[in-house]
């Protein structure tokens, strides 16, 4: 595999200038018993200082799984990264050493998971504490001290006397905040938010998002959002990939694909949003299933949910091709969605 990956990255030992993180068809997949499941199928994207870049799709779209991938944390066996390349500020992640990756991870590039994982057996104020401790060599009262401060910004009341308190002793949305101070702490130039709010009220999100936006402004760090959340896309977010059955089926600013999506998914995941100003307005959810990435059909994997879906659909493999400056879809028909959507 490591061979492979060196081949895959031949060419591009560095990513372009601005970029600090690019990653080229990235492909994941599950070898199991009952067979293998392509749960990435070539993924592409970039991300400059300080932007927000949001992955969106249903679930087992391939979102969490890729950027798991990125940060190095898959399980292997079942998970295999079976192709691409992924560079963080020029140097190619997927052919470093366990170790290398492991001295990046927090420091460099970090993750704020949906459910925060807190070791049970030591305190919060501990585990963040830890990361400095690691990282920075600061000494343990000074990490403490750290800490608190990093909880109180999160939103934790009361934080400098929660710091020995242990993760039972919060709540669900608390322990949440507490695994976004983690990510937080030691400033990473890439921060990837798995489902960072989906625990915490709207007030509390308003405030963690604000707290993510301020750090991009102070340091410049990247932002990737993964969210079911199109709403909070729409207000954080400067550009979306939109992800389906592993494969990436559209990219473009937040403004213009909201404004005139680029593909049917894209489409049906819009028309899928309540809107408050029309009340009676009927939500227009997605017919049928996500392709079962054990066997995704020929052609566009999306065709069998597909209104616009013809003959060739079925059989066209899927590439992604430029439909407007900094566009990309791999919608066979998009002149005539566009069309539809001017009538």
């Amino acid at each position: 595999m490591m061979e492979q990956l060196e081949k895959d990255a031949a060419g591009t030992s560095s990513s372009p200038p601005g970029h600090l993180l690019q990653v080229k068809d990235l492909q994941v997949e599950f070898r199991l018993r009952t067979g293998v499941v392509k749960a990435v199928a070539g993924l592409s994207y970039a991300l400059d200082k300080g932007e927000t870049l949001a992955i969106v799709g249903e679930s087992g779209s391939g979102k969490s799984v890729a950027a798991h991938a990125v940060l190095g944390v898959l399980t292997t066996p079942p998970a295999f990264v079976t192709g691409g390349s992924v560079h963080l500020q020029g140097r190619n992640l997927l052919t470093m050493s366990k170790s290398e990756r492991r001295r990046l991870r927090g420091d460099e590039l970090a993750m704020v998971a949906q459910n925060a994982s807190l070791n049970p057996v030591f305190s919060v104020g501990w585990q963040i504490a830890e990361l400095f401790r690691v990282h920075r060599g600061t000494p343990r009262r000074v990490a403490m001290k750290l800490a608190a401060g990093l909880m109180d910004r999160v939103g934790i009341p009361s934080a400098a006397r929660r710091v020995d308190d242990y993760p039972h002793q919060f709540s669900g949305g608390m322990r949440q905040r507490v695994g976004i101070a983690m990510a937080m702490a030691l400033e990473p130039a890439v921060l990837i938010a798995d489902e960072p709010t989906t625990a915490l009220d709207v007030t509390v999100q308003a405030q963690i998002m604000a707290l993510l936006a301020e750090m991009q402004e102070q340091t410049g760090m990247g932002l990737i959002l993964i969210t079911h959340d199109l709403g909070l896309v729409s207000e954080a977010a400067d550009r979306l990939v939109v992800m389906y059955a592993g494969r990436e089926c559209e990219t473009g600013s937040v403004e213009e694909v909201f404004r005139k999506p680029g593909h049917p998914y894209t489409r049906g995941l819009m028309k899928s949003i309540p809107q408050l100003d029309q009340k009676k307005a009927r939500l227009e959810p997605i017919g049928g299933s996500m392709a079962d990435l054990m066997s995704v059909p020929p052609g566009c994997p999306f065709h069998p949910r597909c209104p616009f879906a013809q003959a060739r659909c079925r059989t066209d493999a899927l590439e992604l091709h430029q439909i407007a400056p900094g566009r990309v879809s791999s919608c066979h028909r998009i002149d005539e969605i566009w069309g539809d959507l001017d009538d």
